[in-house]
């Protein structure tokens, strides 16, 4: 049979020749004799033969069974192939190990296989299936998880063919939903959307197991429970059935009950809401530590261990500081009662007034003004023109209100530029004719820079620190500075709350030398 043999010679691959007798770098180097030999081997009726049969083969779709495919048949393969030299003549060919030290069993080559065959295999592309990564309305659950849920929920609903009424449903939400067990009843009002008073198995399974809920973190499990369905964020009003059933369920908070005025105030968006816009996305609730604190809380007996948002002591020390500055009681603010705290310009919601949820933030941010969110709320305050830069005429402006006030204490006054250089080497800024908020950032001591500029006692307190107080901060650097004002304010008003009992209300209640330094 006569074959046409085409192809690139050039592209001979002079391993495939499998010639151990002949140096590799000589066949390299001569690619005329390695074409000779070639062109030989291919002469051979052998070679003839085998070519037939694998075109045979591959057009009948035969798997190609080549002859030194393996390498546990390589030897016994490489002796079916016909020799160029005479019986005898040849050396013997190593075994081609895949333990080989040899170069050529290590080379790693895209294209010709190291076959016993100058024949070139080509294979079709595997196709990988790519699982599916995006569920519109979650991942739904494996079969196992769901089935270990399903068993609890007839555990737990066992006896109640009727449903769970919103006092029974507790458990539910702690050991099915693992959440915290103050979310029960706004997890209860969300599937009882017909206000039956009653939760069915199947209305919860339809709700939890079918809405794949099981499978999401518990951040986006709380932002769906409480956002309102036409939302995309979550406001304060959201959280309100989540604090009236914290302080009806805690035990560190039962005196309360009979307290109706100290409920629903406390404020947890000051940290959690950077934006400042009063509406909480998921993003910022999974950024924020507001789910450690209430898994902390729904562990934690002792309210006031729990320094982040539900600590009563540090939520009485900022009611009370609020209750003393509002003289009519009337829940509102005006700039006369706030000077009393501390002499600035204010801009509130209501002009000339404050009420408390903006008072929450003002105490928070002037008694701790080394949290990021303390310095985004003076950076704000001192940016009059909103562009993201504070220049030497904006600080200059809240300044001359200090000095106002050390003639008034009959001090002698700093002048201005003094105090811009001063500020310009605490803060170190990337241009020195503005500063930005990633330089207030970057520094330790911004809270210093807006002391000077809003609290003059406070900056001349940081001035001349006691030693006592810089070792107690040493001791304790897991306490910010507001942890350790509102204890301190916690116990004089704790002192002055026993004085006032003991002398059946005939004492004056405030003493202003009790008072700590603002």
């Amino acid at each position: 049979m006569n074959m046409e043999i085409a192809g690139d010679v050039v592209a001979l691959d002079t391993e495939l020749l499998q010639l151990p007798e002949v140096s590799p770098f000589a066949l390299k180097s001569n690619p005329r004799f390695s074409e000779e030999l070639f062109d030989q081997w291919l002469s051979l009726p052998e070679t003839n033969r085998l070519v037939t049969s694998l075109l045979n083969d591959a057009k009948a779709g035969v798997p190609l069974n080549v002859p030194g495919n393996s390498s546990a048949t390589n030897a016994a393969a490489s002796n079916s192939l016909p020799s160029m030299f005479p019986a005898g003549s040849a050396p013997p060919l190593s075994p081609r190990s895949s333990t080989s030290g040899s170069p050529r069993v290590m080379k790693h080559r895209v294209g010709p296989s190291t076959l016993s065959s100058p024949l070139k295999l080509v294979s079709e592309p595997v196709r990988e299936l790519i699982p599916q990564f995006y569920f519109q309305n979650g991942r739904p659950p494996p079969n196992e998880l769901k089935e270990q849920c399903l068993f609890r929920i007839n555990q737990l609903f066992y006896g109640h063919l009727n449903g769970l009424q919103i006092h029974e449903f507790r458990s539910v939400a702690k050991e099915i939903c693992k959440l915290p067990s103050f979310l029960s009843t706004a997890l209860f009002r969300r599937i009882d959307v017909n206000f039956t008073g009653i939760v069915t198995r199947d209305a919860f399974i339809d709700y939890w197991v079918n809405g794949n809920m099981l499978t999401m973190d518990m951040a986006t499990q709380i932002y769906k429970i409480l956002k309102q369905p036409d939302l995309k964020y979550l406001t304060q009003v959201d959280f309100k059935p989540v604090l009236r059933e914290l302080l009806a369920t805690h035990p560190g908070l039962e005196f309360l009950q009979s307290t109706p005025e100290f409920q629903e105030r406390y404020g947890i968006f000051y940290y959690m809401n950077r934006s400042g816009n009063g509406q909480l996305t998921l993003r910022e609730l999974k950024r924020g530590n507001l789910i450690t604190a209430m898994q902390h809380a729904d562990e934690e007996e002792d309210i006031n261990k729990v320094l982040r948002y539900f600590s009563y002591e540090h939520f009485y020390v900022i009611y009370c500081k609020f209750w003393e500055l509002d003289t009519d009681h009337d829940f509102l603010i005006d700039k006369e009662n706030l000077i009393r705290y501390i002499p600035r310009k204010f801009t509130s919601k209501v002009e000339g007034k404050m009420g408390y949820e903006d008072f929450v933030n003002f105490i928070l941010s002037e008694e701790d003004k080394t949290s990021e969110p303390s310095l985004e709320y003076w950076f704000k305050c001192i940016d009059l023109d909103g562009n993201g830069v504070l220049t030497r005429n904006e600080m200059q402006f809240f300044y001359e209100e200090q000095l106002h006030r050390m003639e008034c204490m009959a001090q002698e006054p700093v002048l201005f530029e003094d105090i811009l250089c001063q500020i310009v080497d605490m803060i170190g800024p990337e241009n020195e004719s503005y500063i930005t908020l990633r330089d207030l950032k970057s520094c330790k001591l911004s809270g210093s820079v807006f002391n000077i500029l809003f609290n003059l006692n406070k900056f001349m307190a940081f001035e001349t620190r006691d030693p006592f107080l810089i070792r107690q901060e040493r001791e304790n650097p897991t306490l910010t500075e507001w942890d350790r004002f509102a204890h301190r304010e916690y116990i004089r008003l704790s002192m002055e709350e026993d004085v006032e009992e003991a002398s059946n209300g005939s004492a004056e209640v405030w003493d202003e030398s009790l008072e700590a330094p603002f």
